[in-house]
């Protein structure tokens, strides 16, 4: 039996051992579903559902326009819905963020067990269910709901606010349901900040603006980056929000894939649209890295 000589060769056999799990258990439930999809989207619709073994890369036609068959032709609204969903999720990322930055300076300013009450607090919308707490939002947000008796009882308004089933009501259930990935990821940046290094801006004369355009930023920008991506990969792709808030009036991306696999049937082009959403995402990630290395480079020269 061969045993390890060196301790470099040791090393290597326990990383080995630690890395074969997580990288088998990626490629079993994450590389090849993804793999049958994009072999799904270069296929044609079979007539009853599934798949027809055949090579067609009019799925894609559709969206991008280069369809123009019989059966399958361009429309615009779906590149409209893929905008319409990219626009959604970068509202969401944006209100998140606005919300969660101050946030996350005042909580971690705070005492040890203040600290931990609210953190815990933060994570506490995840100790019940996702569907139930939309649901309630239903109930604030609907023409008889709370939100619009209270308005109606103070004065302010003399008629319901057509809140439900809005773009704005899908932007209020999703900036609530990721606020928790926003935070985290920039609740850890803020508490690593030096604070020795603002209180020599303010002794050199920096101002507010300065300190934080020069210092602050740049510090937690790792968590601004993380946290916006966390948030912007699952709101873009998101169906259950829409469904529950937006219902027939707001059609996000998910919503749509969730359509054409389930309602339509059509598994090829709900497997093209998924690579779609897939590659603005990517697209997107690849922006960001090269965003953040330019950061940081020219934080090394300065």
């Amino acid at each position: 039996m061969w045993k390890p000589k060196s301790l470099a060769q040791r090393r290597k056999l326990m990383l080995f051992g630690l890395l074969t799990p997580p990288t088998v258990f990626l490629a079993v439930f994450f590389i090849v579903p993804l793999g049958i999809m994009l072999v799904y989207s270069f296929l044609e619709p079979g007539l009853y559902g599934g798949v027809v073994w055949s090579f067609s890369d009019l799925n894609y036609g559709r969206i991008l326009g280069w369809a123009d068959t019989k059966y399958e032709k361009f429309d615009p609204v779906y590149l409209g819905i893929l905008f319409t969903s990219v626009r959604l999720a970068g509202l969401t990322v944006l209100l998140t963020m606005l919300i969660c930055y101050p946030a996350a300076f005042w909580i971690s300013r705070m005492s040890a067990g203040k600290k931990n009450l609210f953190l815990f607090l933060i994570t506490l919308p995840f100790f019940v269910s996702l569907v139930v707490r939309l649901f309630a939002w239903v109930l604030i947000l609907r023409p008889t709901g709370f939100l619009n008796q209270a308005l109606i009882g103070l004065g302010i308004i003399n008629e319901p606010l057509e809140i439900i089933y809005t773009d704005l009501a899908v932007i209020i259930g999703m900036t609530y349901v990721f606020i928790p990935f926003m935070f985290l990821p920039l609740y850890a940046s803020v508490e690593k900040l030096d604070m020795s290094l603002i209180e020599a801006s303010a002794d050199l004369g920096g101002t507010k603006l300065q300190t934080f355009l020069r210092i602050i930023l740049p510090a937690t920008l790792p968590g601004i980056v993380g946290g916006s991506i966390i948030v912007f990969i699952p709101a873009l792709g998101n169906f259950i929000v829409p469904s529950v808030l937006g219902g027939a009036k707001v059609l996000m991306i998910g919503n749509l894939i969730e359509q054409q696999f389930l309602s339509a049937r059509n598994w090829p082009f709900g497997a093209a649209l998924g690579m779609m959403v897939m590659g603005t995402v990517l697209i997107l990630l690849i922006y960001y890295v090269r965003l953040l290395s330019r950061e940081d480079k020219n934080a090394e020269a300065k």
